[in-house]
């Protein structure tokens, strides 16, 4: 068919949303808590085939054909208040200010407390493109951003690598590409919605209404020192130096504070893989240098930067565009040409595998407390343990 009502399970971008000319295309939420694109008045369908076109899903190659020569970059902001605030180094922000400083509108994400959700928005100012530092662990809804595209204005766009793969397929067709700078990052993947939203209910309990949330809050540093196993015992190891993560929600009066290394719900689920998107699961095609963004960007996790504690982003340079972005850096913050290998090293290098139980982890995390669901999850996985080590 020449439109998306046949796409089911798919990156969710918005995109084709953005570009169809009859305005028939809703982005909502399916059944699993990822957003997907669905036809709500077919009728009026023209089958112009632009949905399609501009669908990442739904073209086997990447959106930038022709890569030169990779160039990779361990990054920082020389402002401390910013790479303090930020989950790495702080460079991305200090991209877009450098970009909106030369004329471009800045598009990032922001966390939109009172939808429980994270959004793309659009910005002109400096002061207007603070609510993009950090990282959301979430997916975003993009369409109210992306919707406000127009030609003979410079945009700066910073997303997952699928939603730029989508970008760049309808900037080039409305013939905007040269006006436009896309960022994209070291991506693990995006779990599903019923995860965040049952995880804000519970915290709630605790704090009142959120009014704000923080998935890498760095006021215990950058590292982490121990981490917490899946079955809840401390494994008394070090801690791989990228498996760091501290999350922080505010309400007015009061906050929540909860690592990773300390059994944090929300992280144990997401980065155990348990609940992510089917599309990052089987057509993830944006591992390690693989990208259609001018720059990639992330935390520079392994040996080299271990005893940092501040942030150090590292940073792939794909294009002529984005490598004369980098040597602007050079002027205000600090930039090391590193080899790629350093800079990719922590990052995945393939996509992750999707747990035989996914469908009932999803079942269960739309249906369950979280807590009742935390210890079904828990026993499942101390009985595929076992079953594993007796089969080894």
């Amino acid at each position: 068919m020449n439109n998306i009502s046949h796409v089911k399970n798919c990156y969710g971008c918005g995109v084709c949303a953005t570009v169809c000319p009859q305005n028939i295309i809703r982005i909502e939420l399916n059944k699993s808590g990822f957003y997907e694109p669905s036809l709500f008045d077919a009728d009026k369908c023209t089958k112009c085939g632009l949905c399609i076109n501009v669908c990442a899903y739904s073209n086997s190659e990447l959106s930038l054909k022709t890569q030169e020569k990779v160039d990779g970059y361990a990054t920082w902001s020389n402002d401390r208040q910013v790479r303090r605030k930020c989950s790495s180094g702080g460079i991305g922000f200090e991209i877009g200010k450098q970009l909106i400083e030369q004329g471009y509108k800045a598009c990032g994400v922001c966390y939109n407390a009172e939808e429980v959700r994270a959004e793309h928005f659009i910005t002109d100012i400096v002061e207007g493109f603070i609510p993009s530092i950090g990282s959301k662990y979430i997916q975003s809804y993009t369409v109210n951003a992306f919707s406000q595209f127009k030609k003979g204005n410079k945009y700066f766009v910073s997303g997952t690598p699928c939603q730029i793969d989508s970008l760049r397929w309808y900037f080039r067709l409305k013939k905007m590409e040269n006006n436009v700078v896309l960022l994209d990052f070291f991506c693990h993947g995006v779990p599903s919605m019923h995860l965040w939203n049952k995880y804000i209910k519970e915290v709630e309990k605790i704090t009142g209404k959120v009014i704000y949330a923080s998935w890498r809050n760095k006021q215990t540093g950058w590292h982490d020192s121990w981490v917490m196993g899946i079955d809840g015992e401390e494994q008394g190891e070090p801690v791989d130096w990228h498996d760091s993560y501290n999350m922080l929600i505010r309400e007015k009066k009061t906050f929540y504070n909860s690592r990773l290394s300390q059994g944090d719900t929300f992280y144990k689920f997401f980065l155990n893989d348990s609940c992510l998107g089917k599309a990052c699961y089987e057509k993830c095609k944006y591992k390690s240098t693989e990208s259609s963004a001018d720059i990639r960007i992330g935390d520079l996790w392994g040996e080299t930067y271990k005893d940092n504690e501040y942030g150090v982003s590292g940073l792939l340079a794909f294009t002529e565009k984005g490598k004369q972005i980098v040597e602007h850096l050079k002027t205000n913050h600090t930039v090391v040409e590193e080899d790629v290998g350093i800079v990719t090293e922590g990052q995945m290098k393939k996509s992750p595998l999707q747990p035989n139980t996914y469908s009932i982890n999803i079942w269960m995390l739309k249906n369950l407390r979280m807590k009742n669901f935390s210890r079904i999850y828990l026993v499942y996985n101390k009985v595929k343990n076992k079953i594993n080590s007796f089969i080894k």
